[in-house]
């Protein structure tokens, strides 16, 4: 195989797969040929979409990973390697976030939050990425948010997370540069999910308005996580020597009539 050549192969391995953008790039890159291993806390969730992508003709497996656990992902990273095989793509989704003022958060849930969001990649990066430098290639995706280029009000745990971890990533590119090996930055706009559903109709009103008051909303329109998946596909299958990052994806607009 030439320098540049990718393998025939390429399994990837997604965390926070359970729903929401980390299902829908599971189904994506399984329907462009990649075998998939799904991750989450949520096994039962994970199994479901791995046992669809079967039904529909693809490769998939799932074990339960917690990012928030060095164990759980140094077991999660074995686990899809022995099934599928060298992990040549990860996709790191999994996030948490809740709303709330900071004047009224407590330090412990603002932990839980970096834990997730942004030591959580980082153990991604140490199970995956060694082995990827190795073999001189390999595609490890962050999904981000455009929180991280400009916070929103109520979601201060959630901002500062994705700003930090569009810096750790920055460092990273840098030092994985001549390796062979890719790390992007997917950073979604606001997109229909899961996350933020647990919230009360009270609590998801008032971050509304807030978002309305200081202009993070120019109109009423979310993205669908499919979106957000098709593109990270889409990166991934770059060619090499050709490396996509960042990339935002936004909803358009609704088409005013003529």
């Amino acid at each position: 195989m030439g320098k540049y050549d990718q393998p025939v192969r390429r399994p990837a391995a997604v965390a926070g797969a359970s729903s929401g953008i980390g299902a829908e790039t599971a189904r994506s890159l399984a329907a462009a040929g990649f075998p998939v291993a799904l991750g989450a806390r949520r096994l039962d969730r994970c199994e479901e979409v791995a046992a669809e992508i079967r039904n529909a003709g693809g490769e998939a497996v799932a074990h339960q990973l917690d990012v928030a656990s060095d164990e759980s992902v140094a077991k999660f990273a074995a686990k899809a390697a022995a099934d599928l095989g060298d992990i040549e793509v990860v996709v790191s989704n999994a996030a948490l976030i809740g709303p709330g003022a900071l004047l009224e958060t407590d330090s412990s849930r603002l932990a839980d939050e970096v834990d997730v969001n942004l030591l959580g990649p980082h153990r991604l990066v140490r199970a995956f990425v060694p082995g990827m430098v190795e073999r001189r290639r390999g595609d490890i995706v962050f999904v981000s948010s455009d929180v991280a280029l400009r916070a929103r009000p109520f979601m201060g745990g959630y901002s500062a997370t994705k700003a930090g971890l569009e810096g750790l990533v920055a460092s990273l590119q840098m030092e994985l540069e001549g390796t062979g090996v890719r790390a992007s930055v997917v950073r979604p706009g606001p997109t229909w999910s899961e996350m933020g559903m647990d919230w009360s109709p009270e609590a998801a009103a008032k971050v509304l308005n807030e978002w309305l008051k200081w202009g993070h909303a120019r109109h009423s329109h979310f993205l669908k996580a499919s979106a957000i998946a098709d593109v990270i596909t889409s990166v991934v299958s770059a060619p090499r020597g050709v490396h996509l990052s960042p990339v935002d994806v936004n909803p358009e607009a609704p088409v005013e009539s003529s």
